[in-house]
């Protein structure tokens, strides 16, 4: 069982290899990156190449550890004992089960995507600890204990929010994803879109690299955004030549609301037209 990328997804060989490392070691493999390099996609085609089944665990800031193990839901037993119902004898009726109690119990060996570890509250990770190390836990409500059929292959992604506890990073293999070259961008590109014009793809690329190296950017344009642009610019028939354009008029691109996402950024594009404007006017 191992993994090397998918028709629709570009695994350089250090991911496929860190993906492979954590399958052997059957630890969970901790992915970090920017937003919007393909970090949660990354746990759907790891599924896909092994056609192995996916659960999908989303953490929020209210998220608690044990809510992906169970839930004992004592109101609505409570409301149901108060309204006779026969089913409250059975506290089983009341046991929610949480995602690592779904993914220890799969048929088959599943994925498991914890995603966005950061966003809980900083002791989320500890909590985990030994679920993730024994791969079984105790339903106190019930007496059982509910173990592992056999282990899941755990993706955890984060971007970075809040730093992770020493031993829980002891207990994952790490990797991180580097933001794309302009190789593999175009790799990236030509799976999304195989028959797009080369030029107007020659062109996007070297305009969403040069927009990344401008200083000051508080969100820099990702691959998924890139992504987003190019379907756009074909859609609105943009011409390569448009991109092109180096005066300070077309220094922001068209259809910019796709790659700049704040109002800050937009400005600082806005005062570099001006600027340049300004120079040519002088020269």
């Amino acid at each position: 069982m191992r993994f090397s990328g998918t028709e629709t997804y570009v695994a350089t060989p250090d991911l496929t290899a860190a993906v492979n490392a954590a399958v052997v070691l059957e630890r969970p493999l901790l992915v970090k990156g920017e937003p919007g390099t393909g970090k949660t996609v990354l746990a759907e085609e790891i599924a896909k190449g092994l056609n192995a089944p996916l659960l999908v665990w989303n953490i929020k800031s209210t998220t608690k550890a044990q809510q992906g193990l169970y839930e004992y839901d004592a109101v609505s037993r409570l409301r149901d004992s108060q309204l006779g119902d026969p089913r409250v004898s059975e506290i089983g009726n009341y046991i929610r089960r949480g995602k690592l109690w779904e993914a220890f119990t799969a048929p088959e060996r599943p994925v498991l995507l914890i995603d966005e570890i950061d966003k809980a509250d900083i002791e989320f990770p500890n909590d985990l600890l030994t679920e993730l190390d024994r791969m079984e836990f105790h339903v106190y409500e019930t007496g059982e204990t509910v173990k592992a059929v056999r282990r899941p292959i755990v993706i955890i992604t984060s971007n970075n929010e809040k730093e992770l506890p020493d031993a829980f990073l002891r207990r994952c293999f790490f990797h991180y994803i580097k933001f794309p070259d302009a190789e593999t961008l175009q790799r990236i590109v030509d799976v999304h879109y195989p028959g797009i014009k080369h030029r107007l793809v020659e062109e996007a690329l070297r305009t969403f690299l040069a927009m990344r190296e401008v200083p000051g950017l508080k969100k820099k344009p990702s691959t998924s955004e890139l992504l987003d642009w190019l379907k756009l610019l074909v859609s609105e028939d943009i011409a390569p030549e448009t991109l092109r354009e180096q005066d300070g008029r077309k220094l922001i691109p068209p259809l910019h609301g796709a790659l700049l996402k704040n109002e800050q950024d937009v400005s600082l594009f806005e005062k570099l037209a001006f600027m340049m404007r300004r120079e040519q006017r002088g020269g």
